[in-house]
């Protein structure tokens, strides 16, 4: 089969590969029908993911066709049409019975590498290094799905692949990291990073009950969509002092809540954004922090900060006093995603949200590579890219 493979940093290709087979009795294959490049798979392009290996395939948002299952699978069979999450969970240990799907204690079988790195191991993760569990991803033909008893939701008919796509990833992100706000009606959300995540973060705290959502960005596609899609206030930070602009906005108090849907590697043209590049530069930090640092610092007394955006390794110069004198409250993670997919598929149903909104370039995965440096370098007005093998 032909798949999107890594062969080194910014090297992409794609490639004939083995077809993935049965493994364990609750695998299934599924046949790729459509599939997307991620904020988080730039990590992997640009190099701040360790531990891939040259010909490793790459994707984690992918959904398709059901075409074989193992022994113990009885809640799919061939032909069914399946969304799969991101995050790969057993379904049966202790983390996964309390719903921290992303926390699943038996899918990594690598876990040691994590252990020695964070303390302990999360879930094992599609086509993202092999200190999240090696797997294979869904930028190809056909993909392995182990634990596939727990993972893949069945996509109704009426749904097309595009409405449904995002239920692997981006569009559960988006809302657990508005659901992590705690917000009350009437709450003035922050979003840093208007791509695709902050996008369905922005959507997910309006159907929350935020009163207003201001989005942040340096890109004007993202901040052009935030507010034309998402009905957001813009700012953008080459033109305004976000500090000074979130305080005007709200009476001089903060935002009630902010959301950091950037990561680890922001953008910036502030003093610490050059310091975090000469850090990384020098092996000495591995992240860019300057959207979480901007995101403590305004937040409201009291409020919350939610981060979405991927962390890898080693932050400096995080600002820990100012969240303690000010009381917030953070919560971050990798996304639960097999708690959030029956709601957020109800909500696509009923017509609250088409998820689609969020696509602005379609190609075969034939040109994957190429779309990867579109994606990265933002040419085009490029947001969103969905792939069909």
């Amino acid at each position: 089969m032909k798949a999107l493979c890594w062969y080194g940093t910014n090297d992409v290709r794609v490639s004939r590969v083995p077809d993935p087979r049965i493994l364990n009795p609750r695998d299934a294959i599924v046949k790729v029908t459509l599939t997307a490049i991620c904020g988080s798979d730039l990590h992997l392009l640009d190099g701040f993911i360790p531990t891939l290996k040259r010909g490793d395939i790459l994707g984690h948002e992918f959904m398709g066709d059901v075409v074989a299952v193992g022994p113990e699978i009885t809640n799919l069979k061939v032909g069914d049409r399946v969304v799969v999450p991101f995050t790969i969970a057993c379904g049966r240990c202790f983390f996964c019975e309390r719903e921290l799907w992303s926390a699943c204690d038996n899918s990594n079988p690598n876990a040691w590498m994590l252990d020695e790195a964070y303390g302990y191991s999360g879930s094992g993760l599609f086509g993202y290094s092999h200190m999240m569990g090696g797997y294979a991803g869904g930028q190809a033909e056909y993909v392995r799905v182990p634990f596939a008893d727990v993972g893949p939701m069945k996509v109704p008919e009426g749904l097309t692949d595009e409405q449904a796509l995002f239920l692997s990833d981006i569009f559960p992100t988006g809302y657990m990291a508005a659901e992590n706000c705690n917000i009350t009606p009437g709450d003035t959300v922050a979003v840093w990073g208007c791509g695709p995540v902050g996008q369905f973060a922005i959507r997910s705290a309006w159907m929350l009950g935020a009163g207003r959502v201001i989005a942040i960005d340096r890109v004007p596609e993202r901040l052009m969509m935030a507010a034309d899609k998402g009905k957001a206030e813009v700012i953008d930070l080459t033109v305004l002092d976000v500090f000074e602009a979130l305080k005007d906005a709200t009476g001089g108090r903060g935002p009630d809540s902010c959301i950091d849907a950037v990561g680890m590697e922001a953008h910036g043209g502030t003093a610490d954004d050059w310091y975090d590049r000469v850090k990384t530069s020098t092996f000495t930090a591995t992240d860019r922090a300057s959207a979480l640092r901007q995101a403590i610092h305004a937040c409201r007394k009291g409020g919350t900060v939610s981060i979405p955006g991927v962390y890898g390794g080693v932050v400096d110069k995080v600002p820990l006093g100012a969240a303690f004198g000010k009381g917030l409250t953070l919560k971050m993670g990798q996304t639960h995603v097999h708690r959030y997919l029956p709601v957020l598929l109800d909500r696509i149903v009923k017509g609250e949200i088409d998820p689609s909104f969020v696509i602005t370039h379609r190609v075969p995965l034939a040109q994957a590579a190429a779309a990867y440096r579109t994606f990265r370098d933002k040419e085009d007005g490029c947001i969103k890219v969905v792939m069909k093998p």
